[in-house]
């Protein structure tokens, strides 16, 4: 008889965050100088699927990710795999023959094969959810006790921003206060129910990996920034207690100002860096500029925005009535090619294309100027500007999939299909 492969296949969520986590002040534990708090947004329209499998034939550990096979010696993976191996548990399965001591997870190579529904290092927290799946599949793999909390604490030390990848809904990072990182963790603010009416749509300027790596910019921002350490010890702790106060009472001028002056800070915080750090372009200003006009003419807040360290935009919207005025707004600003078709210019939840009255290219260009234009300037509709929209909304956690049809490994070979 062959040899047995034991498969375990997740799903995880992407997080955006609303107060930001940017600086750590220890490195290779990933602790951070601030706690930070943010969205999760729904695993349908972005997440990563994860497969593991485990084998007494397989004589390395190996991970293919989107495809293609990529090393798994990097400081971060060994982190988790070794976090999680420790906290392995007796497991067996009669039907298929498997039994697994505690110990022999040790001795026993993984199989990782990880695939995300959206572009990889382009500012949309693709590690977070990579991450966080890797973890949450090892420990159901590996028949780990741990809960969402503590699980948390170990996607952590591979990306910090994964461990808040690991509830739905609203998250907040503690930023904790042990040296050994034992109490840096997430816990779940509100679940993915909470506060439905929100809708979130991105704006997808440049699927392009970024030029200066996340944690390449966080060292040149702790080494150099004064402002960071004014954000991390004067306004952030501040802002936190807020946004937990928005986030229960769902005050959404409250969430909306909060959201969006913090992703400035952040921002500025990397002009302030030496060298400056630039992750937003031109567009990113305009989609700003658009937000910021619209707020001011309606006398409050109908939509947040919020950029990490990429010049994608992810608008919060108040409401889905508020969603449907948002995309009319910026397909009038940043209309598709006349040889689009809409259905891969706005992904997601399209349903809202409908509500915008939208189906066609010919809509678009019927579109009227929004009316906080004023009458005498003319508006610069900015064509080609935007890969993509994604309309999407919070979301729910990791997930389990029991149908093997979607796991990323033959279960026969342990490869990739």
């Amino acid at each position: 008889m062959a040899e047995w492969i034991h498969t375990v296949t997740a799903r995880t969520p992407t997080n955006i965050a609303v107060i930001k986590y940017w600086g750590k002040r220890d490195e290779s534990l990933i602790l951070p100088v601030n706690d930070s708090i943010s969205v999760t947004l729904d695993p349908q329209h972005l997440c990563t699927t994860t497969t593991v499998a485990v084998s007494p034939s397989f004589d390395q550990d190996r991970m293919w990710l989107n495809g293609k096979e990529i090393s798994l010696s990097g400081g971060r993976y060994q982190n988790c795999l070794r976090e999680i191996r420790a906290r392995g548990e007796d497991f067996e399965n009669k039907e298929k023959g498997i039994k697994i001591a505690k110990q022999d997870w040790q001795k026993l190579r993984v199989h990782v094969a990880s695939y995300n529904n959206f572009p990889t290092a382009a500012g949309l927290a693709s590690s977070a959810a990579g991450l966080a799946c890797l973890v949450f599949a090892l420990a159901k793999l590996m028949n780990a006790k741990e809960d969402a909390s503590q699980l948390s604490a170990i996607a952590r030390q591979g990306s910090g921003s994964a461990c808040r990848s690991l509830y739905g809904g609203f998250v907040k990072w503690i930023m904790g206060k042990e040296v050994n990182g034992s109490d840096s963790l997430a816990v779940q603010l509100a679940d993915e129910n909470h506060w439905d009416d929100l809708v979130i749509i991105i704006a997808v300027v440049s699927s392009r990996q970024k030029e200066t790596s996340s944690t390449t910019g966080m060292r040149d921002t702790v080494e150099t920034s004064i402002l960071l350490q004014h954000r991390a010890r004067e306004v952030v702790p501040k802002r936190i207690v807020k946004m937990e106060e928005a986030i229960r009472n769902r005050n959404f001028s409250l969430f909306a100002q909060l959201a969006c002056a913090d992703s400035n800070q952040f921002h500025a915080v990397c002009l302030d860096t030496c060298p400056p750090i630039f992750y937003m372009n031109d567009t990113s200003h305009r989609i700003i500029s658009c937000i910021e006009k619209w707020n001011r003419f309606e006398e409050s807040p109908q939509v947040a925005y919020t950029f990490d360290a990429g010049p994608n935009a992810v608008l919060i919207a108040r409401n889905r009535k508020t969603a449907a005025l948002l995309l009319q707004r910026l397909l009038y600003f940043f209309p598709p090619s006349a040889d689009t078709d809409m259905g891969s210019y706005v992904l997601g939840d399209k349903s809202i294309l409908k509500d915008a009255g939208v189906e066609g290219i010919n809509d678009v260009q019927a579109l009227p100027p929004p009316p906080e234009i004023k009458d005498n300037v003319p508006a610069q509709r900015n064509g080609g500007e935007v890969s993509y929209f994604i309309c999407t909304r919070p979301g729910r956690g990791p997930l389990l999939l029991s149908d093997e049809s979607l796991a990323l490994l033959d279960h026969s070979t342990g490869l990739p299909k």
